[in-house]
């Protein structure tokens, strides 16, 4: 029986004594790329359906008014902030990806801190600070048990989101050691997520939840709700209710040697991150073949492309970001990959559905998750072969700073064709300058 006291003691210890200026120029650099991001998602995300549903419900039942939504009018307590700021940046798949575990690192995080900005005034270089350590927590945490933990069905956005939400909004407020094992450990039992869920709105319910939750779990810290001493390495805590045999030592060894953060991957498209260089692919050929008619195509990419996105038949928008088969489909009728080839009306279109029926999906363990080969036949029986060996936005062919930003604008165009971004962007990338950062999102508010 898994038994390793201090796991957890080390770890809130490193949160505790991490200091601004333990934080290199270049993660700095980074957590400001993460919140480009992060604007961009939940503003294409925060009036869809999902988010709209969810806003009515939560307000029937709060009684606050005290924090403003990104890009909404409404305001609503602090919680239910949190958890529409995170689902409505994970709800169209759009988020950021931390490609060795898959977690959706920024949603859970910034999600609670944007809540937390909202209570009381936060400083750039503090909310910086607590976004790079949050993303630590919650990477390190799940890089012990990866790939095994996401393959048997756990959405570990959702299960080790929560970490890293309770870390962020901890060091916020100030906990010390003890008090962060305790929302750490509060945090540990409200753990939740299956991939089951993919496809489908109530995905991002476990992803609103993590920053609602990690949140609830540093506030009830601070006031000295306490919790276990070893909540992740315990006889019965996280890893052993898991069933998992972890790796410990990636949770604490070698801490500020290097950031977690610096490996998140920044999508292009709104779908499955598996489904990226396949799509890289299948664009740049349509590009140079624009008027060519393809009878077939033979998609060969890493196990995982298969497990999670070998769907052909599908019926709704959300369900299409996580088939590659619609993706592929998509990307050679328009000719793009963006929100538009992602709806329900994309998925029903006729020459959509007749071409999803020609793409076959291999399985090839030589790929890695971000990479993939394509076949394509034409109809005059020409065969094209292309691969793709990191997919665009990976930290291995990363979006510049000018691709995010042209990220944000269209997604801002989307909400609004005449609202100025550029106010918002500049503010983020002077953010550390900031002494209140709830005013990024008094940029995104509708007037």
């Amino acid at each position: 029986m898994l038994h390793k006291p201090g796991i957890t003691e080390q770890l809130a210890r490193h949160i505790a004594a991490t200091r601004w200026d333990d934080i290199p120029s270049q993660v700095r650099h980074q957590a400001k790329r993460s919140l480009i991001n992060f604007f961009a998602v939940t503003l294409a995300g925060c009036r869809s359906r999902p988010i709209d549903i969810a806003l009515r419900l939560l307000s029937e039942f709060s009684g606050g008014r005290q924090v403003a939504l990104v890009g909404r009018a409404e305001r609503i307590d602090a919680l239910s902030a949190a958890f529409l700021h995170a689902a409505a940046a994970n709800v169209d798949d759009f988020c950021d990806t931390h490609t060795a575990t898959v977690i959706h690192p920024t949603a859970p995080v910034a999600g609670a801190l944007f809540s937390c900005a909202g209570m009381r005034p936060v400083s750039g270089r503090d909310l910086l600070l607590a976004l790079v350590l949050g993303n630590e927590v919650q990477a390190r945490i799940g890089l012990a048990i990866s790939p095994s933990h996401y393959n048997r069905g756990w959405h570990i956005t959702s299960t080790c989101g929560v970490f890293g939400a309770a870390a962020a909004t901890g060091k916020l407020a100030g906990l010390d050691e003890r008090q962060m094992v305790w929302a750490l450990g509060i945090a540990a039992t409200q753990s939740a997520g299956l991939c089951e869920c993919l496809g489908t709105p109530a995905k991002s319910v476990s992803v609103g939840n993590t920053a609602r939750n990690g949140l609830w779990s540093a506030l009830l810290a601070q006031q000295g709700y306490d919790g276990p001493a070893e909540p992740l390495a315990g006889s019965q805590g996280f890893y052993h209710a898991l069933v998992e045999q972890a790796d410990l030592s990636r949770i604490t060894d070698g801490w500020g040697d290097h950031w977690e953060i610096m490996a998140a991957s920044y999508k292009p498209y709104p779908c499955g991150f598996v489904i990226h260089p396949v799509l890289d692919c299948a664009l740049d050929w349509r590009r140079e073949h624009p008027k060519a008619d393809v009878a077939r195509v033979v998609v060969r990419g890493n196990p995982l492309l298969s497990v999670r996105a070998d769907r052909p038949d599908v019926s709704t928008g959300r369900e299409a970001q996580v088939s590659v088969q619609h993706a592929v489909a998509a990307a050679l009728i328009k000719g793009q990959a963006g929100l538009d080839e992602f709806t329900d009306a994309c998925v029903q279109d006729p020459e959509v559905v007749k071409l999803r029926s020609k793409i076959e999906v291999l399985r090839d363990e030589r790929f890695s998750t971000v990479a993939a080969a394509v076949d394509i036949t034409t109809t005059d029986g020409q065969i094209f072969k292309l691969e793709q060996q990191a997919a665009r936005g990976n930290d291995a062919n990363p979006l510049s700073d000018l691709d995010l930003e042209a990220k944000l604008r269209a997604a801002a165009s989307g909400w609004d064709p005449h609202y100025d971004v550029a106010p918002l962007i500049d503010a983020i990338w002077k953010v550390e300058e900031s002494t209140d950062v709830s005013r990024l999102t008094a940029l995104t508010v509708p007037g």
